[in-house]
């Protein structure tokens, strides 16, 4: 691409947004004049209220044969209506407009309330009793579901589940995306403009790039999830698996919290969560969790959660601004439910964090035997000198480690019992 290229597709991208701020504008002057636009809660107020005259009902209740006591409660009084600009909003990134209450998708889909309402409560919304807010995509979505469970792909509990950890998961994305992403975008950029009317523009022309980014990425992460579990030497380790879990805790994290500004205690944890899932990800690990000062990773293989745990404290070593580090690693039997990981392998990770020194990894029995038996570590420098000599007297290479581990003291670990922690490190 040449200069003059990239300069006219500059052009070309402020004229679209331009344009796109004045359609906004002038949407925006008009929804002021008229109260709503066509389609929104006054008209659809309106159409309600002349059902009403002439004893019919609109066009969505008398389809799904709603009673007369059910459509008057779908309808909104103008006081309760929401803002038509964020009306506008909402109808733009769902795609369609406010039609049924409650009942009335669910009668729609053919499933049960009660059902629809479990459902809906695992996906993460809100109760909002018989108000007129649901679209048809989510008739759709409670069809999807309960036809995944009437053709047997599904038991009712685990689509319970699969709706609950996809909301669980989009909501933080959709969080996290309007904290820390549109909302530094949206700065009022035309005078006597608010954030809320430059957001119009802005997601209507990011909306189907992001949609497709989200479709992409899950895509991906689907393939490497079902790669691991295929992978799995029986049904039984598809469920309960043998991994090594690391915890990396932030030291004396408290204490910063009373000396920093908010906004700066926000830009260390944010600095050090993405210095974490780089690394983890870089490194073939898997971030489970973040937890503020703390986050939680996992490895099918004890070299790379070890190498992961030692990038860690390097790295962090080197920045000024962060705070030291521990970390701990176990390695074990592990229970995986909706992405996260549970079980004692998890619990002595996070013992092995708190008793570690700062600076530095500790980890269980277990991991050090499983480094010995792959040979990533040597079992004592004593056993790794003998080697070494026994390879030069018959003119062979000694053994090449990547680690080296330190017995330390036994000590009782709460709810464990006593544990005999090593000390992790390179080999130099």
């Amino acid at each position: 691409m040449t200069a003059d290229d990239a300069g006219s597709g500059t052009a070309k991208g402020r004229e679209v947004w331009d344009d796109a701020v004045d359609a906004a504008a002038g949407q925006e002057a008009a929804v002021r004049e008229t109260g709503a636009r066509e389609g929104g809660p006054a008209a659809g107020a309106d159409r309600a209220r002349h059902a009403d005259d002439t004893g019919h009902a609109d066009s969505a209740a008398a389809t799904h044969d709603g009673t007369d006591e059910d459509i008057e409660d779908g309808i909104e009084d103008d006081a309760d209506a929401p803002d038509p600009i964020a009306l506008r909003l909402e109808q733009l990134i769902l795609g369609a407009e406010r039609r049924y209450t409650p009942f009335q998708a669910a009668r729609s889909a053919g499933v049960s309330v009660e059902l629809a309402t479990r459902f809906w409560r695992a996906m993460g919304f809100a109760d909002i009793g018989q108000a007129k807010a649901l679209t048809e995509a989510d008739v759709l979505a409670l069809r999807r579901l309960s036809g995944l469970v009437e053709a047997g792909l599904l038991s009712e509990p685990m689509a319970i589940q699969v709706a609950r950890s996809t909301g669980q998961t989009t909501a933080r994305l959709a969080d996290w995306q309007i904290d820390s992403f549109l909302e530094g975008l949206t700065e009022p950029q035309e005078s006597g403009m608010t954030r809320t009317e430059i957001t119009y523009p802005l997601v209507e022309l990011l909306l189907p790039e992001l949609e497709e980014f989200l479709v992409y990425v899950y895509r991906r992460q689907l393939a490497a999830a079902t790669g691991r579990v295929v992978q799995a030497a029986d049904d039984a380790e598809m469920v309960d698996r043998r991994l090594a879990v690391g915890f990396a805790d932030l030291v004396s994290f408290t204490r910063l919290t009373r000396r920093l500004e908010e906004e700066e205690l926000g830009e260390l944890v944010e600095a050090f969560e993405t210095t974490a899932a780089d690394l983890v990800a870089a490194h073939g690990g898997r971030l489970i969790k973040t937890l503020g000062d703390e986050v939680l990773y996992a490895a099918d293989d004890a070299g790379i959660a070890a190498e992961i745990g030692l990038r860690l404290i390097e790295t962090l070593t080197h920045d000024e601004t962060m705070p030291e580090l521990r970390v701990g690693i176990a390695f074990g039997t592990v229970a995986t439910r909706m992405g996260d990981v549970f079980g004692t392998t998890v619990n002595l990770a996070s013992r092995l964090t708190s008793i570690a020194p700062k600076n530095a990894v500790l980890v269980d029995g277990a991991f050090a035997e499983e480094l010995s038996h792959t040979g990533e570590a040597p079992v004592s420098e004593a056993e790794a000198a003998e080697a070494a000599a026994k390879a030069e007297k018959e003119g062979e290479e000694p053994p090449s480690y990547r680690f080296a581990l330190q017995p330390m003291w036994q000590r009782p670990v709460r709810g464990l019992g006593v544990v005999e922690p090593w000390l992790l490190s390179r080999r130099g």
